[in-house]
């Protein structure tokens, strides 16, 4: 029996914040798969390597995580003032799905760089010398996110001496700005999609707790860390390798979407894995991070641990980042009171890998909380360029 040799398609491997993923310009896919459906599905899924049985993605380009199991299409904008269209597809690990339902915020630091070095922002549009200012086009989400690129002799400059915690090497500093970070009340209502700030969430067989609701950056489910059973400063090995408590936290998540209106029965929780995130949060207490440094109290303003596709993530997720400082920044959500509530502007969180400062403004327009922007510093880098491969039967 004869198999078809394998296609390749051009593509890129970066690293962007604290997730890897892999990189396509959108007229480099086969053109069947240029288009939203099962043949654009199918490609991304062979490429990353799902769905695996044995939960490691060996036969492609994924890493086991939600972290590393990701994919970002781009193209130039189809929208006036913007200079790329980015669509970010989280890749299930051992089901048969990608999740279009997000985006990815820690990837966001790659694309702006991705799109200059590949002919997507207008050369009149580089410097020289100087910072690239990226128009980026969340095509998930459906907003603009200003991206701050250096540029060093008319190429992109990666290399640098920013640090950033989960990251073990420093590189360029790469500004992020989240415009308008909060639904528009498309997917699932507006801001706080119950018009609290704080709930009462009720879980069968599991309990009721106080839970702050925010659809910004990323919906987002708020817990504080004492009323589920945490101190708010566990690493990934407390959470992950207690099968009972994932099972918990997917359930009290799949009340918890539904109580943010993103879907309409608990069941349809399991194949939209990459929303509603779910964190919980504490005051600042002392603890050591995933890379042996300590983090003291002084050191952070709240401490907040997050959940991504089913595990606690080993430091944070951009866009919850980005729910992160929105939260903080509105008095009375769970968020701000584990931060010793009042008016902010910023605050500095504790995650699993160290620390993290996000920034946002949040004003109240005919009696609702409006956040005109969040902002945080990610860095990014390629890691490898070229093509992949996939058996050519994968998109049949």
């Amino acid at each position: 029996m004869s198999f078809a040799p394998q296609i390749k398609i051009p593509a890129t491997y970066m690293r962007g914040g604290t997730s890897k993923g892999v990189f396509f310009k959108l007229d480099d896919l086969p053109e069947a798969a240029q288009q939203a459906g099962r043949v654009r599905d199918q490609l991304l899924l062979r490429v990353i390597g799902s769905p695996d049985p044995y939960a490691k993605q060996i036969d492609g380009m994924g890493g086991a995580t939600s972290s590393t199991s990701k994919t970002v299409i781009l193209a130039k904008s189809q929208q006036a003032e913007h200079d790329v269209d980015y669509l970010f597809g989280q890749v299930s690990i051992d089901q048969p799905f990608v999740d279009w339902s997000g985006n990815c915020g820690n990837l966001t630091a790659a694309v702006g760089s991705f799109a200059i070095s590949n002919g997507l922002v207008d050369a009149a549009r580089i410097p020289e010398n100087g910072i690239c200012t990226v128009r980026i086009w969340q095509v998930n989400i459906q907003k603009t996110i200003i991206a701050h690129v250096p540029v060093t002799n008319g190429q992109v400059q990666e290399t640098g001496d920013f640090e950033l915690d989960g990251v073990t090497f420093p590189a360029a500093e790469v500004q992020i700005e989240f415009l308008d970070p909060a639904d528009d009340g498309e997917d699932g209502g507006a801001m706080f999609p119950t018009g609290n700030l704080v709930d009462t969430l009720e879980v069968p067989e599991i309990g009721r707790f106080q839970a702050t609701f925010i659809n910004a950056g990323i919906p987002t489910i708020f817990l504080n860390a004492e009323d589920i059973g945490y101190t708010g400063t566990e690493l990934q090995d407390a959470i992950n390798g207690d099968a009972k408590a994932l099972a918990r936290f997917e359930t009290i998540r799949a009340y918890g979407a539904k109580q943010m209106g993103l879907i309409q029965d608990i069941s349809e929780a399991a194949s939209r894995q990459h929303t509603p995130k779910i964190a919980f949060v504490s005051q600042p207490k002392q603890y050591v991070s995933s890379s042996g440094k300590t983090i003291t109290a002084q050191d952070t303003d709240l401490l907040v641990r997050a959940l991504s596709m089913g595990k606690l993530h080993h430091a944070m997720m951009g866009t919850a980042a980005v729910a992160i400082g929105t939260a903080a920044a509105i008095p009375g959500t769970l968020v701000n009171l584990a931060a010793g509530g009042g008016e902010r502007e910023a605050v500095r969180f504790g995650h699993p890998s160290g620390t993290l400062r996000v920034g946002a403004q949040a004003i109240q327009e005919n009696g609702q909380w409006v956040v005109k922007k969040a902002v945080m510093s990610r860095s990014a880098r390629v890691l490898m360029e070229g093509w992949v491969r996939i058996p050519a039967e994968s998109i049949d």
